[in-house]
C-alpha cells in the first residue's frame, strides 16, 4: 500500500466498470487509488485513467503486464464471464487480492480452479453481488438470521424481465458468456435466496432452458428495453427455470428471463416460506405472519429495488457499500461478506440448470 491507501488495477473497463465499479472506488479516495488500467481497447482504458486514475497510473492491453505491477494490491476482474478463471487465478497467483465480477465462473470446473488459487494464495477473493447490499436484502438476512422465519423450507428467486435483452457488450455470446439471462441475472437471485437460507448444500436440481424469443422476434418487434437486439446472432436462451432440492430438503424455484410473455418483471427479488412467517420483495419487502391469531403483514422500512436498474446502469447505494465492505476486508476492518466458497455453490447449480435442460433429466450432486 502507499500512504496507507489500497493500490487498485482494474482488468476490464467497461459498462460494469464505468457503472459500478469506478463511481463507488471514487467515493473512498481516501481508501484506495487506481494505479493501473487494462482493456483489450486502449481508449477505453486511456478513459478510465483519465476519469479515475492517479496522474500516474498506467494503462495496458494485456492483463498480464498489469499484474507485474509490484504497486498493485488488488485487482478488480470485469471481463466477460468465460475469462473470470484464467484472470483471476494468474492474479491471485501473482499475490494479488481479487475482487471479480460475478458470476464466479462459467463453469464449476473454473470455479474450482479458482477457490484452489484462492486457498493458495493466502490473498482474498470475492464475487461481485452487489444486490446483498441493498436495504431490504440487509434488512431481511437479519431477520432470517435471529430465526423470525423458522426454519426456511421453500423460496423462489426473480429474475425475469418482459423485454431487458442487453444489447451491448458480448452478452449475446454463448462462447463468452457461458449463457444468457440465467447465468447473467438468475445469479444474483439465486444468490440472495441461497445467503438468507444460510443453505448451500444442493441435492437435484431440475432445469428447463428456452431459446424461443431472442431468436424468433425480428428487431422491429421487439419492444426491447436497450434497443433491439440482433436475432441473427443471439445464441443463448432467453429464458430459463430450476428447481432446486437442497440437503435438507429446502427447495427453491429460480426463475430467469430476458424476453418473456409476462406481465410483471420482477429482478433480484426473492419469496421465502419458513415455520414461523414469510416474506417476499415484490412491492418493497414485505413480513406475513400471524399475531394474535390474525394474518398480520409487517413492513419494514427499507428501500426497493426497481425492476430493470441494473438494465439501466444505476446501481446505486449497494455499489458503494459493496466497494466499501470490499476494502474494509482488506484492511483488516470487517469479514468478507461474499465468500467465494458460498459464490462455487451458484455456479454449481446455474450449470446443473443448463445440464438439466439439456440432457432432459435431474442432476444429482
Amino acid at each position: 500500500m502507499e500512504n496507507g491507501k489500497i493500490q487498485i488495477g482494474v482488468i476490464g473497463c467497461g459498462g460494469i466498470a464505468k457503472g459500478k465499479h469506478f463511481p463507488a472506488l471514487a467515493k473512498l479516495s481516501d481508501q484506495c487509488e487506481l494505479i493501473a488500467f487494462c482493456d483489450l481497447v486502449p481508449e477505453r482504458a486511456e478513459k478510465a485513467k483519465k476519469d479515475y486514475g492517479v496522474p500516474s497510473a498506467k494503462v495496458f492491453t494485456d492483463y498480464h503486464d498489469l499484474l507485474n505491477v509490484d504497486e498493485v494490491d488488488e485487482v478488480h476482474v470485469l471481463t466477460p464471464n468465460v475469462s473470470h478463471c484464467e484472470i483471476t487465478c494468474a492474479a491471485l497467483n501473482a499475490g494479488k487480492h481479487v475482487m471479480c465480477e460475478k458470476p464466479m465462473a462459467a463453469t464449476p470446473a473454473d470455479a474450482r480452479r479458482m477457490l484452489d488459487a484462492y486457498h493458495k494464495s493466502g490473498k482474498l477473493l470475492t464475487i461481485g453481488y452487489q444486490n446483498r447490499f441493498r436495504d431490504d436484502s440487509l434488512f431481511l438476512k437479519r431477520y432470517c438470521d435471529e430465526g423470525n422465519l423458522g426454519e426456511i423450507y421453500f423460496a423462489k428467486a426473480y429474475a425475469l424481465r418482459r423485454r431487458g435483452v442487453p444489447t451491448w457488450g458480448v452478452f449475446t455470446d454463448k462462447s463468452k458468456q457461458g449463457g444468457g439471462p440465467l447465468i447473467d441475472i438468475g445469479t444474483h437471485s439465486l444468490d440472495l435466496a441461497l445467503w438468507c437460507m444460510d443453505c448451500y448444500k444442493p441435492r437435484t436440481v431440475l432445469g428447463a432452458s428456452y431459446e424461443k424469443l431472442g431468436r424468433l422476434l425480428s428487431p422491429d418487434n421487439q419492444g426491447n428495453g436497450g434497443g433491439s437486439w440482433d436475432n441473427t446472432t443471439y445464441d443463448v436462451e432467453d429464458s430459463a427455470f430450476g428447481y432446486i432440492v437442497m440437503e435438507n430438503g429446502a427447495s427453491i424455484f429460480l426463475q430467469s428471463s430476458w424476453a418473456l410473455n409476462i406481465d410483471d418483471s420482477r429482478q433480484a427479488k426473492i419469496t421465502l416460506c419458513g415455520t414461523k412467517a414469510g416474506s417476499d420483495m415484490n412491492d418493497g419487502l414485505r413480513i406475513n405472519t400471524v399475531m394474535q391469531n390474525s394474518q398480520t403483514m409487517i413492513l419494514p422500512k427499507t428501500d426497493t429495488y426497481r425492476p430493470g436498474q441494473d438494465l439501466l446502469g444505476g446501481f446505486g447505494i449497494a455499489a458503494d457499500r459493496e466497494s466499501e465492505a470490499w476494502l474494509g476486508a482488506l484492511l483488516g476492518k470487517n469479514e468478507l461478506v461474499v465468500k467465494p466458497e458460498q459464490a462455487i455453490v451458484v455456479t454449481e447449480i446455474l450449470d446443473a440448470i443448463y445440464r438439466s435442460s439439456a440432457e432432459k433429466h435431474a442432476i444429482d450432486f
